[in-house]
């Protein structure tokens, strides 16, 4: 797709959002490509990237504990520590804080039980490379469908956050228990970008809610002009 910027979706294995993410990216005007956990670096011309949702390696130990020590990993926090743009879905989140990429830590849902259903998260700040159509206070319907996505943070880290505007989004509900009802968080550069909800499923309308264009867009324009391409 020319003039299109090119998206690398690492593949772990037991990763099973990464074909609809490479699919929802593609429909939103992103050339979408393929990158392989045990690959060692990414796909040349990457200017994003995206961690899917899934079970990378079963969630064995903790959800993205081992996930942390794939190789690509080492190209992701090279490609984000130079500024590139990094959107992590769900289990993609829980690895990029068990990779110390995004703070704070995925716990089991308040419920000890699999949530699957659509939600309603706030955008509580626009201090990222992400946020450039976002607005704060604009309400967006993503699905989520996790066990462990009960963010955690001390005070003291969630109080940093906020004066510092790393929140990104909010569930309006307390939905699994997340401290502070937090749903999304980036780091304090602004360039990495953790999220429960996946808004790779809430890019089509004949499929249900629509939020999730605005958060890969969000990718797809900081991707278009990234600071180091790959």
């Amino acid at each position: 797709m020319s003039g299109a910027p090119q998206i690398a979706v690492v593949t772990f294995p037991g990763s099973n959002d990464d074909g609809d993410a490479m699919l929802a990216l593609e429909l939103l005007g992103a050339q979408a490509v393929r990158a392989w956990h045990a690959d060692g670096a990414l796909p040349h011309g990457t200017t994003g990237v995206v961690l899917p949702g899934g079970f990378s390696y079963g969630d064995y130990l903790r959800c993205g504990a081992i996930a942390r020590f794939a190789p690509v990993m080492e190209a992701v926090r090279a490609f984000s520590a130079s500024g590139g743009p990094v959107l992590g879905i769900c289990n993609g989140f829980q690895i990029l804080c068990e990779a110390g990429l995004l703070p704070g830590v995925l716990r089991l849902n308040r419920q000890q039980e699999f949530l699957c259903c659509d939600v309603t998260v706030t955008v509580e700040s626009t201090a990222s490379a992400f946020a450039g159509d976002w607005e704060v206070g604009q309400q967006l319907v993503i699905p989520i469908k996790h066990g462990e996505g009960n963010w955690y943070g001390g005070a003291d880290l969630v109080a940093s956050l906020e004066a510092r505007g790393q929140i990104a989004f909010r569930y309006t509900e307390d939905v699994n228990g997340a401290v502070g009802r937090i749903a999304g968080v980036t780091n304090e550069a602004g360039n990495v970008l953790g999220l429960m909800p996946h808004p790779e499923h809430a890019v089509d309308e004949l499929l249900g809610p629509t939020g999730g264009v605005r958060v890969l867009d969000g990718l797809i324009e900081a991707a278009r002009a990234p600071s180091s391409v790959t």
